[in-house]
């Protein structure tokens, strides 16, 4: 069975006009020192008053005025948290940011308004957000689905809200029988977010879940390129290719950079051309079957 588009997902329920306010629990660096860059995993209390579900988002919106004298804009970001949250009581939500600072035209340094007013919340805060929205990368409710998991950076945030429930939370009403498969694109091994979470989650479910890092600044393939999460995937390019066309139907959810679609495009659009299919037509085929989805910025 696909992932269909549930009748029952909670969808906008706080607008921006009308936002929640949550308190912030929890929010600490999850990237080493020599990272480049800052990323957070923050958790915010919401007393069981904002439900969502594994792969929606939640708006956040910093505090002042824009340039223009109007209120900033709604800001979203992938849940991080299963619907129980991370402490498993459902009052809670998390988010995996990463601090947004760069220079403009000029050299001039810029901070991301919304990313920087969240990474420098501290327990006791209070923060404004909406939500919840988006149904696309809701998880596969087939709880013996094949799912094929491609994210770079902070795009793990929806991934490890479907292992979680699969392999860390224990519910009487669901076990996960499927396999999923996690490719997970990052520029230093410092910048592996969650990666002792998910080496016991493959630790104590060898047979259900794999994991396959491309660390971009450290590791090269045979030729010596780079390794993007593209080049990693193409070291299992035939296994891939009889995931998705074989009897396992499985589904490919994508989340973070733009850039990576390009690369798996190519990869899989070479072993269709292989078979004198394409790529193309079977992509929309798989995303009109509620198979492949992909949230990239």
């Amino acid at each position: 069975m696909a992932a269909t588009k549930r009748t029952d997902v909670p969808l906008n329920l706080f607008r921006p006009k009308a936002p929640y306010e949550a308190t912030v629990l929890y929010n600490a660096r999850i990237v080493g020192k020599d990272a480049p860059g800052e990323t957070m995993h923050m958790i915010f209390n919401h007393d069981g008053n904002v439900p969502y579900m594994e792969g929606q988002s939640i708006g956040v919106i910093a505090p002042g005025v824009d340039a223009k004298g109007k209120p900033h804009k709604v800001r979203l970001y992938s849940i991080a948290s299963t619907r129980y949250g991370d402490f498993g009581d459902g009052k809670t939500v998390s988010l995996s940011v990463k601090r947004l600072v760069y220079e403009d035209a000029d050299g001039k340094e810029v901070k991301g308004v919304c990313s920087n007013h969240l990474c420098d919340l501290t327990p006791g805060d209070k923060v404004h957000i909406t939500g919840p929205v988006g149904t696309a990368m809701l998880m596969p409710e087939d709880p013996n689905a094949t799912i094929i998991m491609l994210a770079t950076g902070t795009g793990i945030a929806p991934f490890r809200t479907y292992m979680r429930r699969a392999f860390t939370e224990k519910h009487a009403d669901y076990k996960f029988t499927g396999k999923m498969w996690l490719f997970l694109g990052v520029p230093t091994s410092s910048t592996l977010l969650y990666q002792t979470e998910f080496e016991e989650m493959m630790h104590n479910h060898p047979d259900q879940l794999r994991c396959d890092w491309a660390i971009s600044r450290e590791q090269t393939d045979a030729e010596g390129n780079k390794m993007y999460l593209q080049t990693r995937m193409k070291e299992y390019a035939q296994e891939l290719y009889e995931l998705v066309t074989g009897p396992a139907k499985a589904h490919i959810f994508l989340c973070g950079l733009k850039g990576m679609t390009a690369g798996i495009d190519e990869m899989f659009g070479e072993l269709f051309e292989k078979d004198g299919l394409n790529w193309n037509d079977y992509r929309k085929a798989m995303k009109k079957e509620g198979r492949y989805e992909a949230e990239v910025y």
